[in-house]
Parts: structure tokens; sequence; C-alpha cells
């Protein structure tokens, strides 16, 4: 099978478009035919070994030179082909989608899931649809449902709010009755306002740290702006939700993950709350997802779509564009 390929740490022109093996459900996996697949940060964070401080403290995914895992991707979108020995819940034919986590492998023609982190697909939704859900969708559930604890009437104000996880951000906490303030470009204040952002901070125009106004959460997805700024604007019991962030610049010794230690010592002598969001795939969370996009409370938006050919050039695009939503890699299109 065709699949995006890496060895060592470096830009995305290191990727290549090689033929591997297909591989073989275990007996708790399915193996599933991918036809869409999306891009997240996580994807050239790990395609660089960025912060490099990540690879000591997360094995799992980052090896010293080069990542654990040759294929790159996460966030798939396909048909199930086979499933194991002891997987109940999917049989061939059926329409998926899911995360792999750390796995990686989702820039391919096949992916092995475990069943556990693999969902039905949403009903009335492409494949490219489906495949943006996941990281970002369940980032976006965790830190504004799980940490953030959001509840009708109270204020949030999402830093970063145009992005891959903060478009859901602003959905989901819409759907569970907050007034929701979105900070985002110019180019994009039309997007979030149309997805429901009740108020946009265009971040070119004003300082959203600078208007007197208070939230009862923050969920700060830039990682670009201090502490001292994010209390300013968080309302004495209220919670600050920190979930990576960062630009790509080259490389860096401890990136984002320098505002999340900063955060988690200055929390224990502070009334507010700032919780660093470490998202977990879950398939409960995944179906919640696809509620959510079957009734119409969240719909996924996509900025771009690549061929596998062009992931490279997809990855590209997300980390030095300033890419808006998700971007999508359509791998294999589906037949009738």
């Amino acid at each position: 099978m065709k699949a995006i390929v890496q060895d060592r740490y470096g830009p995305s022109d290191l990727l290549r478009l090689e033929d591997v093996d297909k591989p073989t459900p275990a007996d708790d996996e399915v193996l599933v035919r991918v036809h869409a697949a999306s891009v997240n940060a996580a994807d050239w964070h790990i395609m660089r070994g960025d912060p490099r401080l990540a690879r000591l403290v997360m094995p799992v995914a980052f090896g010293w030179s080069g990542p654990k895992r040759k294929i790159r991707g996460r966030d798939f979108a396909g048909r199930v082909e086979a499933v194991g020995a002891r997987v109940t819940r999917f049989r061939p034919g059926d329409e998926v989608f899911g995360d792999l986590g750390f796995a990686d492998g989702a820039f391919a023609e096949y992916v092995c899931a475990p069943e556990g982190v693999v969902a039905r697909k949403p009903a009335g939704l492409t494949f490219e649809q489906a495949a943006a859900i996941p990281l970002a969708g369940n980032t976006a559930l965790m830190g504004v449902r799980d940490l953030g604890r959001v509840r009708s009437g109270q204020r949030v104000l999402v830093n970063g709010a145009s992005g891959g996880v903060g478009t859901f951000a602003v959905q989901i906490a819409k759907s569970l009755g907050a007034e929701v303030t979105a900070v985002c470009s110019t180019r994009n204040a039309d997007l979030v306002r149309s997805i429901g952002a009740d108020h946009v901070v265009d971040y070119t125009k004003e300082d959203f740290a600078a208007r007197g106004e208070r939230y009862d959460v923050v969920f700060d997805l830039v990682g670009n702006r201090s502490l001292t700024d994010l209390r300013r604007v968080l309302a004495p019991a209220g919670t600050v939700v920190l979930s990576g962030g960062g630009v790509s610049e080259g490389g860096s010794l401890v990136g984002p993950m320098g505002l999340t230690i900063k955060a988690l010592l200055v929390s224990r002598f502070v009334r507010q709350r700032f919780v660093v969001l470490n998202t977990v795939t879950s398939r409960e969370n995944l179906e919640t997802l696809a509620g959510l996009a079957e009734s119409g409370a969240v719909v996924p938006v996509v900025d771009r779509t690549y061929s596998l050919p062009e992931a490279a050039a997809a990855i590209r695009y997300l980390e030095l564009e300033h890419a808006r939503a998700k971007v999508v890699v359509t791998v294999d299109q589906p037949r009738p």
C-alpha cells in the first residue's frame, strides 16, 4: 500500500510517498481502508521533534533522532475491511472514523486501529468532514466540557478560535449554553461568527487582555500570552485551560511546554484554576462528537484538501501558513 513515511526529524521535505506492507489487524483491531485523514499540529511537532524537550518526556511518540512511528497522521475516516477475532462492534463495510493517537499511521491507504478508538462515521457527513473531527473535536470537548466545566450562562473566551480545535471549541461551548468570545485575525472573523461566536476580538487590532472583560473560562490554544495576561481576563474563580499552541520557528527547546510548566506552579498559590489538557482518545467521546455533528450542533469546518501524494504540502500549509479550521488529506475516494 501507499503511505507517507519519515525516518528522521526535519521539515516536511523529508516526507516520502512509499510502498509499505499492508497491516494485519490484531484480535482487538479493525482494518480500515482510509478515505480521508486530517492534519493536526501534533503531526508537525512529531515530524520535527519539536520541542526538543518532548523527546525526553514523551518517549511514546518521540525517539531521539526520529519519530517512534514511521508513518505520519493520526485522524482517519474510511470503511472497515476486516476485523480481529475479538472485535464485536464493527464488521466489514461499516463506515467509521477514529484517532490512532501516538501510534500514528493515518496517511496511508490502510490503517489498523484498536476497536476502542473507533466509532461509526456521523450520518450525513462526508469522509473528509468526519476525518476532521477526532483529535481536534476531542481536544475541544475535553477542554470545554471536562476541564473547563462550562455551564449555561457562563462567559467563555477561546484564544485561537479559528484553528482546528478552536472551531470545535466555539461550537461545543455554544451547545452548552455559553456566551462565547472568539479571538482570531481579521480574515477569520466572519468564519467564527458563522459557527456561533457571540463576540469576536480581532487580535490584529485589539488586545483581548486590555479590554477589561472577565471570563469564567479561558481556553488558550495558542500559547502566546503570559500567565499575567490570562489572569487579567479571568474571573476570580475562573479556569484557564491550556492546550498545546506554539508555532514552527525552526525548532525550540521548550516551546509551549514552558507556559504549561509555569501554570502548574502558579496554580498552587492562586484561587483561579490553571489546568493543562492532556487529550485522551476514547470511543465514548467520538460517539458524543458524532451525535453533536448529526444534530447540527457541531459542523466540521474544512479549510483545504490535499491528495495523499500532497501530504507534505498539507503539513507545510498547516505549519507555516496559519491555516484556519481543518486541513484534510483525501486518501482514497470511496466507490459507490
